[in-house]
């Protein structure tokens, strides 16, 4: 039987061992796959498998072709990136609407096929595919997401420390991705040096201001109206903020009537922000399983999927210094009836992936609201990021999702109408 997925969409993988193959119409591509734990990073260099390491725990690379033994697996590794990208020795240099990859899924008698939308912005690696786990059952999900950045991009992205090689001779991405990886001592950064500051021209040191060490928070409960900021340098390429919608369905009665919540985040770009005193715009940017958003172009926010069953949904966030502020709401399609988001056991979840972790619950027993606006992220907070318990409700059966405004403010039942479908 064969399954097409779209863009987001994920299906159950029945069997122990699949086989996941990336091509090309038009362009040779390098695979590779990224072994990953539940903070979206690689446990060290060896969770990076390419043509010159080509096994490691289960995952194994021939030619175009990713053989995953699911069971081999072990429970440190959450889910597995599987990679495409441009061979170097030919004469493409970045993927384009006629050479974008597509990908084949073959598991037990299932076969899954993902074709992405065309890349159209420079991009020299994408991720296809992701095998990943769901309470304790292997899913495949449909991802598409390339970069411009190239495999020292998706290194760091993914926790592996990568130094600038300078020139050099032309070798697979795979291969320079590696040797990048597997030099894991960052050297001491250079001195910053003002011209011409000295007779004849030498160069001088400038000084130089200590650098504020980072506090992490630890583990935060948000009281009623309370608030919480991680401490962070915005301009950090390798931080990622994640943001997950958790609920577990309250009773059995509850998740037999229906427990399928949404993540939506409604977000201003630091670049939209109005200022005290100025009149602030309506914002209609927002990060949903029908508008998945990108984790590597604006607005470096990406919604993980649609989870239809009780779990969670994520939002990573990138690129803190371009962020304003992103609110982070709940939907409960009608079809769930009537019940509060609290019965549900929904809360969000914040963190840096660094040690601060902040948790967003909710007090209110209201049941016949569809919306639920529970922590808006302040990114404009200098030095950090503010993470508010906000908890605001729509109407009563009131189907308009909450409007985000320039300044930070939002409005409940104000906002765009817009039915779920299963």
């Amino acid at each position: 039987m064969t399954t097409t997925l779209a863009k987001g969409g994920n299906a159950v993988l029945s069997a122990a061992v699949c086989r996941v193959t990336l091509s090309s119409l038009t362009t040779g591509i390098d695979v590779s796959a990224v072994l990953l734990g539940q903070d979206g990073k690689v446990r060290s260099d060896d969770d990076l498998v390419f043509y010159n390491h080509s096994s490691q725990d289960g995952i194994v690379l021939n030619g175009q072709t990713i053989a995953a033994n699911l069971v081999a697996l072990p429970a440190t590794v959450d889910r597995v990136a599987i990679v495409a990208s441009i061979d170097p020795e030919l004469r493409a240099t970045h993927f384009d609407a006629s050479n974008t990859p597509h990908a084949v899924v073959e598991c037990g008698s299932a076969r899954i096929t993902f074709a992405p939308p065309p890349l159209t912005h420079r991009e020299t690696v994408v991720i296809l595919v992701e095998l990943y786990r769901r309470a304790g059952v292997w899913k495949a999900r449909a991802v598409g997401q390339g970069w411009d950045t190239g495999l020292a991009g998706l290194a760091s992205d993914f926790g592996i420390v990568v130094d600038d090689p300078g020139p050099a001779m032309a070798q697979s991405p795979a291969a320079a991705t590696a040797a990048e990886a597997r030099n894991t001592t960052a050297a001491p950064p250079r001195p910053t040096y003002a011209p011409n500051a000295s007779p004849g021209g030498a160069p001088v040191p400038l000084t130089t201001t200590p650098t504020r060490p980072l506090v992490p928070l630890g583990k935060v409960a948000l009281t009623k109206a309370g608030h919480a900021t991680i401490d962070m340098r915005k301009d950090d390429p390798s931080l990622v903020v994640t943001a997950t919608l958790e609920w577990n369905g309250g009773s059995a009665a509850r998740r037999q009537a229906g427990a399928d919540l949404d993540l939506y985040a409604l977000y201003v770009p630091g670049s939209l922000v109005t200022l005290p005193g100025k009149r602030p715009n309506k914002s209609d940017q927002v990060v949903y399983y029908r508008q998945l958003g990108s984790p590597f172009a604006p607005p470096y926010i990406a919604l993980d999927g649609d989870a239809r069953a009780p779990g969670r949904e994520t939002i990573t966030i990138r690129r803190p210094d371009l962020q304003g502020y992103v609110l982070l709401c709940a939907y409960s399609a009608v079809e769930n009836g009537a019940g509060s988001f609290k019965s549900y056991g929904a809360r969000a979840v914040v963190t840096d992936g660094r040690g601060s972790t902040v948790s967003v619950p909710l007090f209110n027993n209201r049941n016949l609201s569809y919306w639920v606006a529970i922590a808006l992220i302040d990114f404009t907070v200098p030095g950090g990021a503010q993470i508010r318990h906000v908890e605001k409700y729509s109407g009563n059966h009131v189907e308009a999702r909450p409007t985000l405004y320039s300044n930070g403010n939002f409005r409940m039942s104000t906002g765009r109408v817009e039915f779920k479908t299963r």
